[in-house]
């Protein structure tokens, strides 16, 4: 008994440290699945906490603060973008750089031919005017978030409208622009151009349109991220600076080569171009209607005022007719005719 007693006292520690080892172990594991598993993805039949965090933040409107700031944010994040591709564009010039010491060396060897150095001295030349390029965007980019910044005081006081609203109110004067000439006789007429789907001006529009239309909030109170502004307000200048580049040269009255009849987006636009014209007919056919029967209603209170009073009519019997009304009942067709006098 003695020897079971210190046997206990010597490992009692051992049945603790397991049990916490294999909790440690459990949680672990919980936690290398859940992180296993990609942002918005579940188990099929599971709904994941994480799932039903997006749901709930992208079903919750917009707060005021956060709808203020959206350009600000969105512009930070652009210059963001914008560092990044500079940094890549200074790795790019170093391994471009670097290409061109070795087809040097290789060139000293006599184991490659001049042409393969010139094409690495071009395609460093091509990486650092990227990288030029890819620094004047991040100084324009550095303009955009000042200029958010300076507008922030104008909206949060109400004196200027909101971005996302600005943003709805520019994409829509692009949609009213685009169906005056769908709509207009003398614009179509004027401007063929603008209503000609084997246009690929035209096109490209409708293709920019297509995808800003894709990326439009729902409401100017829909939650929208920083990223989703971005690209919905790159497409709607896309759209707009393809409209205006469609609209000058109609007006300067260039020819623009044609298209295939089979091309998807020229059918689009002959679609587009039809049912505007069809909706064009409609109503005016509607209004023609509505001005005949106002013009006809008029000219029988006229004809009613100018006429005196009639003498009270008599009761008519069932065989009189009327001389200028149809005849009812209709005669049968196996009723003959009274001869002709």
């Amino acid at each position: 008994m003695e020897p079971l007693l210190a046997l206990f006292a010597e490992w009692w520690w051992i049945g603790p440290a397991a049990a916490g080892a294999g909790t440690v172990g459990w949680v672990g594991v919980r936690r290398t699945r859940r992180r296993a598993l990609p942002a918005g993805s579940s188990t099929p039949g599971v709904t994941t906490t994480g799932d039903r965090a997006t749901r709930a933040w992208a079903s919750r409107p917009l707060s005021k603060s956060a709808a203020r700031r959206l350009e600000l944010d969105a512009a930070q994040l652009d210059l963001q973008t914008a560092r990044l591709a500079v940094a890549r564009g200074r790795a790019d010039v170093k391994v471009a750089d670097a290409e061109v010491v070795r087809a040097q060396a290789e060139r000293a060897a006599s184991r490659v031919s001049p042409d393969v150095v010139s094409a690495a001295r071009a395609r460093l030349v091509d990486r650092q005017r990227d990288l030029r390029a890819a620094a004047a965007e991040v100084r324009a980019r550095r303009a955009g978030v000042k200029a958010a910044k300076a507008m922030l005081p104008a909206i949060r006081s109400g004196n200027a409208p909101l971005p996302i609203v600005r943003l709805l109110a520019e994409h829509d004067a692009i949609l009213a622009r685009w169906m005056a000439y769908e709509t207009d006789l003398a614009l179509a007429i004027d401007y063929p151009m603008m209503t000609d789907p084997r246009s690929p001006l035209l096109a490209e529009f409708l293709r920019a349109h297509e995808r800003a239309q894709w990326l439009r909030p729902a409401t100017p109170q829909t939650r929208l991220a920083p990223a989703e502004f971005l690209a919905y307000r790159d497409a709607v200048r896309r759209a707009a600076h393809a409209f205006d580049h469609a609209e000058q040269t109609a007006r300067r009255g260039e020819q623009q080569p044609r298209i295939e009849e089979g091309d998807a987006w020229g059918r689009v636009a002959s679609d587009l171009a039809e049912t505007a014209q069809r909706a064009l007919s409609r109503s005016m056919e509607s209004m023609g209607r509505a001005a005949a029967r106002s013009w006809s209603e008029r000219s029988a209170k006229r004809t009613a005022k100018s006429e005196p009073d009639a003498a009270p009519s008599t009761p008519r019997t069932s065989g009189d007719a009327p001389k200028n009304g149809p005849v009812w009942p209709p005669p049968a067709r196996d009723r003959p005719r009274p001869p002709a006098s």
